[in-house]
């Protein structure tokens, strides 16, 4: 056999031997990530809240009791998260929001929101109404564009 071929030969089964190991590694990823969600569900309740104030922050800053921190592995303690700080009753919470519905969320409102321990899984508006999805901005680049094609005369892209 040639130099060539069995390079390509060990390649390739290299390639195959990954394959095979991101596959099983992913089918034990999806395991985990369908209890956690089963106990999601398990925990979940209905309440009232007054949303106060909506950010991404680092969790070390975010002010969630010390036990939550120091649960979190050390790669994801300085990556930031949606955090919600909220009237739920008399008290004032910190909580985590689900990054899908995190710009759904009004500030300054107060919602009905689905509420697992310190996880927001779902809001709906006072009277349980879904609350409208905020459309985002154009960029300036996009806006010149479609001005430049209205004035051309040209159907504008979307």
């Amino acid at each position: 056999m040639s130099p060539v071929a069995i390079t390509l030969l060990v390649i390739t089964v290299v390639l195959i031997i990954g394959i095979v190991v991101l596959y099983f590694l992913g089918k034990r990823a999806q395991k985990k990530q369908d209890e956690q969600q089963a106990q999601i569900e398990a925990m979940k309740q209905r309440v009232s809240m007054l949303i106060i104030d909506k950010k991404r922050m680092k969790i070390k800053e975010s002010g969630l009791p010390a036990a939550v921190i120091q649960q979190t592995p050390k790669l994801l303690r300085g990556s930031k998260l949606p955090i919600v700080k909220a009237k739920v009753g008399p008290q004032i919470m910190t909580l985590v929001c689900d990054e899908k519905i995190y710009d759904m969320i009004p500030t300054k409102k107060e919602v009905k929101a689905t509420v697992s321990g310190i996880y927001i899984t779902d809001v709906k508006g006072l009277h349980g109404k879904p609350l409208p999805v905020p459309q985002k901005k154009k960029s300036f680049f996009k806006r010149a564009v479609e001005k430049a094609q209205e004035k051309a005369g040209a159907k504008p892209l979307k």
